[in-house]
């Protein structure tokens, strides 16, 4: 009996472990994913780019979800979660390091790709992974829990890098050991690249923990199961299967079209500094998002969730339109940062309402919705030609189209099972 005990409470421990392992990996992924719209201005400068060719920078970090989310379900199913792990950060490390040593724009389309490929590899690994060792009792919760640890990185990387250039354009004499440190080893007038040796630490971080941690056998149900050829050739025939695909698509667009262009928005139309106000502004951004999905998951007990899309997305189209035609910084400056509070409930709505709308081969339709994910990619480029050809004011105005889309989705959404809401009313006796 107490031989078994103790077998329990290390298998326990050990799941523990592992819980919070995702949730220090989901920390990573945001970390390394939200920092594009900071640097955007500092990389256009450096490199002399037009706004297409800005726009190819989230288009060459996005277009990997498109490519390996499908693909990376399958490989799940034949390597296992901690090979898949391992193999996404050494990814992120190999191409964080190469481009920190040779920055060059050729280089960091390339390593924004292979990064991002690494990330849609850990998002397909780590959402069942959390739900077996975190206990399927509480997956719920940590799931939670897992969204507000992603949106606070998000809020901490761009204040990490408004920190790193900063430092490293002070003069030696005022650097800290570390800053001074790191600034030997970026070029002078590229102190922006200094984030990506972060990123290769703290992907070398995750491979040596990772390596040395035990991980549990997971059984996936059938709705987290890849699928195949046929469910994904049958579920492609389905209309209702392609809006939603678009209402994911058209989310990460306009969350992206809005964080990565506003700091160079702010610069342009308001003359705010990029490395400091337009920095925080886009971490402010993530931040805000994070308490809208806490009220959002309030709302949610107590609203129809087409309901509170409509809502939260009106607003939002508000918010974006006072950001983009004021005259006024400050009114600028916070409502883009607003809008992020807005945006906060979409993307788990359109996910729930889309898997809800089908009875059978969720494992598959979650792996086409996380296809969708490359709306981030292709509506940046969209952005950056119309900006060229325009203004980035005009250029801009293309996040009301994802916008209104999404808007639409809150009126011809039918889901089988709607979300399950607390009702008020006294019951009759």
């Amino acid at each position: 009996m107490a031989i078994k005990k103790q077998l329990k409470n290390k298998h326990m421990k050990r799941n523990h472990i592992i819980v919070v392992l995702i949730l220090v990996t989901f920390f990573v992924i945001s970390f390394l994913t939200n920092i594009l719209g900071a640097l955007n201005p500092s990389v256009s400068l450096s490199f002399s780019l037009s706004e297409t060719m800005a726009g190819f920078l989230p288009f060459s970090f996005f277009i990997a979800y498109g490519v390996m989310s499908i693909p990376a379900g399958f490989m799940v199913e034949k390597f296992g979660e901690k090979k898949l792990m391992i193999f996404a950060f050494v990814l992120a490390f190999a191409a964080s390091i190469l481009f920190a040593g040779i920055p060059s724009f050729g280089l960091f389309l390339f390593s924004l790709f292979t990064i991002g490929t690494g990330m849609a590899i850990l998002q397909v690994v780590i959402n069942p992974l959390l739900r077996v060792t975190g206990g399927e009792e509480n997956y719920a919760f940590t799931s939670v829990i897992a969204q507000l640890i992603f949106g606070a990185a998000s809020f901490v990387s761009p204040q990490v890098y408004s920190w790193l250039v900063t430092g490293i354009d002070k003069a030696p004499a005022e650097q800290s050991s570390i800053i001074s440190l790191i600034s030997g080893i970026v070029p002078a007038d590229m102190s922006w690249v200094s984030i990506y040796w972060i990123f290769a630490l703290a992907s070398l971080a995750m491979i040596i923990i990772i390596f040395g941690i035990r991980f549990p056998k997971v059984e996936l149900k059938d709705d987290e199961k890849a699928g195949s050829k046929e469910s994904y050739l049958l579920l492609f025939k389905n209309k209702m299967v392609i809006l939603y695909f678009f209402g994911i698509f058209a989310y990460v667009g306009v969350e992206q079209g809005i964080s990565y262009w506003m700091s160079k928005f702010l610069q342009i139309y308001h003359g705010l500094d990029y490395e400091t106000i337009g920095a925080k502004a886009v971490g402010n951004f993530w931040g805000l998002m994070t308490i809208g999905g806490i009220l959002g998951l309030i709302l949610l007990k107590v609203m129809d969730s087409k309901l509170v899309l409509k809502l939260f997305t009106s607003i939002a189209i508000v918010s974006l339109g006072i950001a983009l035609y004021t005259t006024d910084a400050d009114t600028s400056l916070y409502a883009f940062q607003a809008s992020g509070f807005f945006l906060a409930v979409m993307y788990p709505i359109i996910l729930s309402l889309g898997l809800n709308s089908v009875s059978k081969h969720h494992g598959s339709f979650a792996g086409i919705l996380m296809t969708g994910i490359m709306g981030g990619a292709v509506v940046q480029l969209l952005i950056g030609l119309i900006s060229d050809f325009t203004s980035l004011k005009t250029g801009m105005f293309f996040n009301f189209v994802a916008l209104a889309y999404i808007l639409s989705i809150g009126f011809w959404a039918k889901p089988i099972i709607s979300n399950k809401t607390i009702s008020f009313k006294k019951k009759e006796d």
